[in-house]
């Protein structure tokens, strides 16, 4: 397992929820950080707490301030991209630009990041990629018009990259958690199983980012009953549909 003492890390999205309990996890490991997201001064606050933590505020939907951050940041021990939007949608009730605002920042604004950062990891033959996805990527579900594909998108996009990558001594990984209770799910009125806190997530992402692994989806007993309907066929999972 590495060490992240006097590594540096670059969370994009870390202004609450689990990107800050990430920031605050390896904070207390003795990473160095720093930490982007749209809300300057909430970023502000949070680095006021955490040693070796410096903010730089950053929106992933606009090119111009990706690069910007990128040319503050410079090369770092590892990212983590933690962006993400949320509103529950159907397709009965489809709203065309909160769908379109929620990939711009779950996918779109990945690709920008990624595009400004791991040309840097591959030249210098070593880096950390970490993308936060969900389970809610793995299949379509009721309610995530937006989410649900985005996340999917950002499942996919790992997956090539960990065949590309391969032998350049960069580490990619995908890490899909399940529910957290956030500012995001608070927006659901349906029961969510196994819900768990931001700061559990981010010990369990912290775990994750201590090895090699590729993929890692948690809670585990949630994550099984997700992937088993590969299994299942289409009469069974839209029964009564």
């Amino acid at each position: 397992m590495s060490s992240f003492h006097g590594k540096t890390y670059w969370i994009v999205g870390a202004s609450e929820g689990l990107g800050r309990a990430l920031a605050e996890a390896l904070s207390r490991k003795g990473a160095r950080l720093i930490l982007s997201a749209r809300n300057a001064k909430r970023l502000s606050d949070i680095c006021e707490n955490l040693p070796n933590a410096r903010a730089i505020p950053l929106d992933v939907t606009d090119l111009d301030s990706v690069r910007n951050a990128v040319a503050q940041t410079g090369l770092v021990d590892g990212l983590v991209y933690n962006a993400g939007a949320y509103d529950p949608m159907r397709a009965t009730e489809w709203n065309t630009e909160s769908s379109l605002m929620i990939s711009d920042v779950n996918y779109m604004g990945a690709l920008r990041v990624l595009g400004e950062t791991v040309p840097g990891f591959v030249k210098a033959g070593q880096g950390e990629i970490t993308l936060i996805g969900s389970l809610a990527g793995y299949h379509g579900l009721p309610a995530a018009i937006g989410y649900g594909a985005s996340k999917a998108a950002l499942i996919s996009l790992a997956e090539t990259m960990r065949h590309d990558l391969a032998g350049t001594g960069v580490t990619v990984r995908i890490v899909n958690p399940g529910f957290i209770k956030t500012r995001l799910t608070e927006k659901n009125s349906f029961r969510m199983p196994m819900l768990m806190t931001p700061e559990d997530a981010a010990e369990r992402v912290v775990r994750a980012m201590a090895r090699r692994r590729f993929r890692t989806d948690f809670p585990a007993s949630f994550s099984w009953v997700i992937r088993l309907i590969d299994y299942l066929p289409d009469l069974l999972v839209y029964r009564g549909k």
